[in-house]
């Protein structure tokens, strides 16, 4: 029997989960997908790619912030204060001098965290709040930025004269191929397949970015893309950076083929000559779809009867002099590059809209974060993490990136742990001995594989789920990522050890990068990683020199938006003035900490709220914080509320909703009086129109009345008289 307020457990329970209100029963079952379900159709997101980039920003106590209008300060947490009565959260900034700015949390969108050089550091110079000064400043970034703005605008001006392939729409052999798929989609990959083949059906050559991180199915969104050039009978070039990848991507692309009619071939040096001859003849005669190889790709004597699409995978593995040939070899194809952390200089391209950018920002449903350790390197603890590995029959990547002693290492760890089968890989070594123990560790036969960085790429064994670095500090940071997205390629729990030598002493810069790598660990990293390097190696690398300095005196944020002002003029467009509606109305709008305990989360969620765009983003957010900490308090629906209530406003052209004695005062930018004349009917006299000396309504608050609810409903029924007017059949005179 099922009493109130009690968890009963039935075995196997026969039907689908589902809740009722009335009597509160809620029904969870731990059974998987009916076979015969269909996939759902998923919603393409709101926010731009770009903009959830940004979002990974988390602000933490103490960090440097940019305030569009004040200028650089110091985050000082939330504050929560009663006002007239009202209590709300204030973000607390701190400029130079004792100057603090308390500003409403809803209003978050103004404030972005600094990156720049230096952020790391007490150097950063606050500005002062209310001076004359930061305005100086943003004039003198934007006008140093006019000339990145001229270049860029003939960049894209040249790409969009070339002529491209216009590939032609879905049919059902593609659909097919899409829902052969053996794994559940995630919606990011929804978005980005359609993001990519809405590209490819242009007639401009596409030039897109996929950044995703480790593990979150690039391959298959990738796949997709090069299915669909063949079926337009053109060919695919899948350019990577190492033999091993290639070999991998190889035996992927030809499993997924498989039930196609679909041709794959490889070039690297894993293929001997006489094969290599053979496919690069079939290439020339258009016989083979798809080859995946490394530089050997770009080279003279591979020739494509018809290359239609150049996926590079890990672009940022690539150089300089090899991304220019590729540019060379590409003319008027589409390319699509995929990256898991991707440099600074392609993140800003990205970011500010030089390049498409398209994210996969959510992790498979059954893959666990890696739980990561950074330490001084421990024989005694690392031989035991091998071995407790090795019992649950599991495999370990060891990674020592010094081939001359690579062999000691090795026979050191034979000798701690003499069960194990230990083998070396290195890429001085043969190719067929490499090629032999690469298909040894896939299969299984290899307990511990001491490797360089070769491994670094890619590379999957979803057996692999322990990872030892040594000599870690010696690392990038987004090789160290990449590295660590080696193991936890599967539903098992991944462990990943950041060694360093105890009897030495390591520099600013190293020990940050460690300290970055442990702190970044969750799923979605990736960015993260790509921003605190932008953070740790300075503007420097990506702009150079000159422009550097103007990055840093505004904030990697604000440059990257001005640069798109900047563009916008260059190009003669006006700047369209973004949306925006402030409420001031007299209830109590936060999140208290009895209800969400954890700042960080607390900040999170008023930065969501702060993006807020429709009634299905703030129903969203409602959910999740009913499914996360239980039913919300009043506050907390009224912050959600208002949320809503300002996006619909700013929709309408409201450009702001104040209480004031008696009544709710609002305004317009562009006061749309004959639809307020219809409101006012409708109001039944709640509704006043003042046109002198500047135009507003105010409408009537009476006791027991609820501000949020009325300004909601009145902004709901302006929206319907407003689109009815302006799609009615004008006058003509």
């Amino acid at each position: 029997m099922i009493r109130p307020g009690t968890v009963t457990i039935l075995p196997g329970c026969p039907i689908e989960p589902f809740e009722l209100v009335r009597p509160k029963i809620a029904i969870l079952t731990a059974a998987g997908k009916p076979e015969n379900e269909e996939k759902a159709v998923r919603p393409s997101k709101k926010l731009s790619a770009a903009k959830r980039i940004l979002s990974f920003n988390d602000l933490h106590v103490g960090d440097y912030v940019v305030h569009e209008n004040h200028g650089i300060g110091r985050y000082d947490g939330i504050t929560t204060l009663t006002v007239d009565g009202v209590t709300k959260d204030y973000i607390t900034i701190q400029y130079a001098g004792s100057d603090r700015l308390f500003m409403s949390a809803d209003a978050l969108d103004k404030v972005s965290k600094y990156i720049g050089a230096h952020s790391d550091t007490e150097k950063v110079k606050l500005s002062k709040f209310g001076g004359v000064e930061w305005g100086k400043t943003k004039a003198r970034a934007k006008s140093a930025l006019r000339d990145i703005a001229k270049e860029l605008i003939k960049l894209y001006a040249e790409r969009m004269r070339r002529p491209g392939y216009a590939f032609s729409r879905d049919d059902e052999f593609q659909r097919s191929f899409e829902a052969s798929f053996e794994y559940e989609e995630t919606d990011a990959q929804h978005q980005a397949v359609n993001e990519i083949k809405a590209d490819m059906m242009k007639a401009a050559p596409m030039d897109r970015l996929l950044c995703g991180d480790v593990g979150y199915g690039k391959t298959e969104v990738a796949f997709r893309a090069a299915y669909k050039a063949v079926l337009d009978s053109k060919q695919v070039a899948i350019l990577v950076p190492t033999t091993i990848l290639a070999l991998q991507h190889y035996r992927t692309a030809a499993a997924r083929m498989r039930d196609t009619a679909v041709s794959v071939g490889m070039l690297s040096r894993f293929v001997k000559p006489k094969e290599q001859k053979e496919i690069r003849e079939r290439l020339q005669k258009g016989t083979l779809d798809i080859v995946i190889g490394t530089h050997s790709l770009l080279s003279k004597n591979v020739e494509f009867r018809d290359l239609g699409l150049l996926i590079v995978d890990e672009e940022q593995r690539f150089g300089v002099a090899q991304k220019e040939k590729i540019k060379q070899r590409t003319g008027n194809i589409d390319v699509l590059s995929l990256s898991a952390t991707p440099i600074p200089r392609t993140l800003n391209m990205a970011m500010s809209g030089i390049r498409d950018i398209s994210l996969l920002d959510e992790a498979p449903g059954s893959r666990l974060p890696v739980q990561t350790y950074v330490t001084e390197h421990n024989d005694i603890v690392i031989f035991e993490a091998i071995r407790r590995e090795l019992r649950r029959g599991g495999q370990v990547f060891y990674l020592y990136n010094t081939v001359d002693s690579i062999d000691s290492v090795a026979a050191k760890i034979r000798d701690a742990i003499p069960e194990a089968n230990v083998v070396t890989a290195h890429g001085k070594m043969d190719k067929d001995m490499l090629e032999d123990i690469w298909r040894d560790m896939t299969e299984g036969k290899i307990d511990v594989l001491v490797s360089t960085t070769i491994i670094e790429s890619g590379v999957d064994v979803p057996n692999a789920n322990t990872l030892i670095v040594q000599n870690a500090h010696r690392l990038g940071l987004s090789q160290l990522h990449q590295l660590r997205g080696r193991v936890g390629r599967s539903a098992r729990r991944a462990y990943a050890y950041f060694t360093f030598p105890g009897d030495r002493a390591l520099n600013e810069i190293q020990q940050k990068r460690l300290e970055a790598i442990k702190e970044y660990a969750e799923f979605g990293a990736g960015f993260q990683i790509a921003m605190r390097d932008l953070e740790l190696r300075g503007a420097g690398s990506v702009l150079g020199a000159e422009q550097s300095g103007h990055l840093d005196e505004v904030g990697y944020d604000l440059y990257v938006k001005l640069l798109s002002e900047a563009i916008l003029e260059e190009k003669g467009e006006k700047q369209e003035d973004e949306k925006t509606c402030t409420v001031s109305l007299s209830v109590d709008a936060f999140l208290p900490d009895s209800f969400v305990p954890s700042a960080p989360q607390r900040m999170a969620l008023y930065k969501r709220l702060a993006h807020v765009a429709s009634k299905k983003d703030a129903d969203d957010i409602s959910d999740e914080i009913c499914d996360r900490f239980g039913e919300p308090p009043a506050p907390v629906i009224n912050l959600i509320d208002i949320a809503q209530l300002r996006a619909e406003a700013a929709d309408c052209g409201i450009a702001s909703i104040t209480q004031e004695s008696g009544g709710i005062r609002i305004t317009q930018t562009k006061f749309d009086v004959f639809v307020w004349q219809d409101m006012q009917k409708i109001m039944n006299g709640k509704l006043k129109i003042f046109l002198n000396p500047s135009a507003y309504v105010f409408v009537t608050l009476h006791t027991g009345d609820d501000p949020v609810a009325l300004c909601l409903t009145l902004t709901e029924k302006f929206a319907k008289l407003k689109k009815a007017s302006d799609s009615a059949p004008k006058e003509v005179k």
